[in-house]
This record gives structure tokens, sequence and C-alpha cells, in this order.
């Protein structure tokens, strides 16, 4: 256990609790191994224990820590701050706080996971706001990270710059890219389109004066091309594309399904390219790259779609050890720092010339 790493997961969180939670724990160890990977599951200890007994997991796999209280998946943020504590979603996060997990993933409430993130483990930067969700989108390069992709509506420039510091380290910890090229989204590539916060995040990030490897403006299509490996965006716009994508994907399978149905020659062919079909399938299901970390907190925590399969979820969790056993938060809080520097020469050199 003391070279394990402990992954804390709110086992009631999500529109299916502890069967996915812990259908998730089985998958991760049959998709990635989980060899000195350990679990703390927070919840109802009778229905996490009969989800194990299902999936052939004991003890030795997870540790449970029993409560009866649950943060209801429609309960506002500001309810859940006031209430919630020693429910499954603010233990689960506690474990990170305390240092006893690395890392923490929830199917829950998003409003109420950010919230209690927040007040928990506070933001890694004084100069922070607000957590921002990361995408991990699937492109014909791979895959590229997108965020933010709902938590603020609305972003600055200096919030646009810290993405994309974010968005950087977390592409490099998760996805093995090295020196990750960065763009911000626009809607074109001139410099003298888009609104204010766009062209001034462009203009600090053209400088130079941080370690990234800034490409320059993207449109929306260079999403799915693989045009960068880090896109930047306020979360209005990042979480519209994406749900635009994931629509996108489920109506071209839909018609995909309808089509190899459609008489005995499709039929056939569809059994002959099955192979095919179904890498295809996986490439484009939202599922396959569920997980979402909240960067930006001193701590990590993962959000899973609320919706999620147990193979989802299991992605979930391979996101988080893959960020436990990184060094994402060193990596993010010395470029925040750098920036903040950034920040005061700047303002220094006004006050000078000014005189």
């Amino acid at each position: 256990m003391a070279s394990s790493t402990l992954i804390s997961l709110d086992a009631m969180g999500g529109d299916h609790g502890p069967s996915v939670v812990v259908g998730g724990v089985k998958a991760y160890r049959a998709r990635y191994g989980g060899e000195g990977v350990h679990f703390l599951l927070h919840g109802d200890e009778a229905a996490i224990l009969a989800e194990m007994a299902k999936n052939g997991l004991t003890d030795a796999q997870i540790t449970i820590r029993h409560t009866d209280k649950v943060v209801a998946m429609d309960e506002k943020p500001a309810t859940a701050m006031r209430r919630g504590k020693g429910s499954s979603l603010w233990n689960a996060i506690e474990a990170v706080k305390t240092g006893e997990a690395a890392a923490v993933v929830s199917a829950g409430n998003t409003g109420a996971l950010m919230a209690i993130s927040k007040l928990q483990l506070r933001m890694q930067s004084t100069g922070l706001e607000r957590p921002a969700i990361v995408a991990s989108w699937p492109t014909l390069r791979g895959t590229t990270s997108v965020l933010d992709v709902g938590a603020n509506i609305g972003s600055d420039a200096k919030q646009l710059v810290e993405f994309a510091i974010m968005g950087e380290a977390f592409q490099s910890a998760v996805h093995g890219t090295k020196n990750p090229t960065v763009g911000v989204l626009n809607v074109g590539s001139e410099e003298m389109k888009g609104h204010d916060e766009v062209r001034e995040a462009h203009a600090m990030l053209r400088t130079g004066h941080l370690p990234i490897n800034y490409h320059g403006f993207v449109e929306g299509d260079d999403i799915a091309k693989g045009t960068v490996d880090v896109i930047v965006t306020d979360g209005f716009t990042g979480n519209i594309a994406l749900k635009t994508a994931e629509g996108t994907a489920r109506f071209i399978g839909a018609l995909l399904k309808d089509a190899l149905k459609s008489g005995l020659q499709s039929k056939i062919g569809a059994l002959i390219a099955m192979p095919a079909l179904k890498q295809m399938s996986r490439k484009i299901d939202p599922s396959t790259v569920n997980g979402g970390p909240l960067l930006g907190l001193n701590g990590l925590v993962v959000k899973s779609h609320g919706g999620a399969s147990a193979e989802g979820f299991g992605n979930a969790i391979r996101v988080a050890v893959d960020l436990a056993r990184s060094d994402y938060l060193t990596k993010v809080g010395a470029n925040l720092a750098r920036m903040a520097e950034m920040a005061e020469s700047v303002a220094t050199a006004e006050v000078e010339s000014g005189e």
C-alpha cells in the first residue's frame, strides 16, 4: 500500500453509482493492468460490496469508506457546499486534500464537484479564479486537448493564457506529447479577427516569454484535423463545440448502423468490415475519451460523464493515474509563477515609462 498510487473514487456519483464505478475499476485493470494502483471508494458499503462480488474484485484492489450521504445530481453547488460535508463526493475529495489519495474521480454533479474541490483544495495560484475542464478530443492525428469546455462561461486574456499553460502540461502528462503545439480558437486565422480577449491572449502567447510552443489562431475545423495539440477557448464556446461533436458522432453512428441493416448485401458487407467498423466506432465514441480533469486546482480532480459506461469510467481512472504519476502540478506551478513575473515586469515598465 505504501508504494501504491491511491485513487479516491466517489462511488455514488453519476447516473449509475457503484455499478459503473466498480465496473470502471475492473475495466481499468483489464485494459491498463492496474499494477501499483489501489482504490479508495466512498459510498454505501453494502452496494459497493455487491458490485465487487459481481466483478470479481476484492479488498486487495479496493478499500471502502462507508457513508450514507450523497450529493444529488441536481443539487445546487451552493447547497452542496453547505450540506455536502460527509457525503461520498466530499469525502472523496477530502482524501486528496489530506494527502491520502493522489487523485479523485467522480461522475457526480459537475457544479458541486467544482465548488467543493475549490473549497477544499484551493486554486494552485492566487491569480486563478476557477478551474478549467479539459476534454481529450479524438482527431485525425491522435488526441487534442481542448479547454475550457464548460467551467468558465467567459474568460479574459489572462485566463486564456492560463488555460494554455495548464493544457500544455496536461497534453504532455496524459497523452505523452513532447513539446505540444498550442492554438487559440478564433473565427479566423488573421491577426485582426476575433474579440479583444482572444487577440490579447494571442499577443501575450506570441511574445515567447513562456516556454510554450505557440502556433497561433486556429478555427473550428482545426479541432478534428488535429492541427495543434492543445486548443484554448472559453467555456461557453468550448462546451458548445464539445456537445456538437458528441452529437455528430452519435448521428454518424446511427446513420451508419441503419445503412448497414438496409439489405442482405449491406449486412454481409457489414460482417466483413466489422473489425474496422468497431475500431472507427471506438475512436469517435465520446465515452472512450471520458475523463475531464479540473485544471488549476491544488490537487488532481477528474470529472467523468454522469452517464458514462464502465469502460468510460475506467478511462477517467486512467487519466487520474497518468496525472498522478506525472510532474503536471509542478510544471503548471512553475509556468504560472513565470507568468506572474511577466505581468509584474510589464506593470513596472509601464510605471517607469509613465514617470
